[in-house]
């Protein structure tokens, strides 16, 4: 082989080598990545600062009588009862129905009030520990079998807060001694501001 023909393959192997790193080169220019110091990368977990206030249990939150009863409407609570006028009557000397007459039953004792109606075994059971004021009443309209396990009631019940208040201040209305309103319930103190003193010193065991 000739030394001009040497030559010019070994030229044209350089050419095409120097050609592939002239395209690698103009290739990373392009599409150039920054790698993160630390390989992998970081998922964020926000907190739930609720879920252990949100998993203890306060129970039914319980109006305050002294203060929703006086206020109540006994217009928008008789309403309410038209829902039961199919099972009950309301005027005094009225005559019991799928379910007793209920003039008079604020503060009477459950099946206790000798109607001559024929009260469900539960309910007797029930009102040997109970008398119908504020909050058994306000627990029954919300949930009759919840509260009276075997009852003969078949009304599901009110859910509504206000709709129970107002029918209850409509039934405590039909008496012509109604039962007294508790008095208000006292309101909760405010819990004191800490005293700067007590911050500057806090404030200098840290340091």
């Amino acid at each position: 082989m000739s030394d001009l023909k040497f030559n010019k393959i070994f030229g044209a192997v350089l050419g095409a080598g120097l050609g592939v790193m002239a395209v690698g080169i103009l290739a990373d220019s392009l599409y150039h990545v920054e790698q993160p110091d630390t390989p992998g990368f970081m998922v964020e977990i926000a907190e739930d600062s609720g879920s252990a206030g949100a998993a203890q249990d306060t129970g039914p939150i319980i109006p305050d009588f002294g203060t929703v009863i006086p206020a109540a409407d006994i217009a928008a609570g008789e309403k309410v009862a038209k829902k039961c006028v199919s099972c009950h009557s309301f005027e005094q000397g009225g005559a019991n129905k799928t379910g007793p007459n209920l003039w008079g039953v604020m503060g009477a004792k459950p099946a206790g009030r000798g109607t001559g109606f024929g009260y469900s075994d539960a309910l007797k059971a029930y009102g040997e520990t109970h008398v119908w004021d504020y909050e058994t009443m306000y627990a029954f309209l919300e949930n009759p079998k919840g509260e009276v396990p075997g009852t003969a009631m078949a009304y599901a019940g009110l859910r509504k807060s206000d709709q129970r208040v107002a029918l209850i201040a409509y039934l405590r209305s039909l008496d012509a001694n109604p039962i007294p309103v508790p008095a208000p319930k006292p309101a909760e103190p405010e819990p004191a501001p800490e005293a700067e003193g007590e911050e500057a010193a806090a404030e200098t065991v840290a340091e």
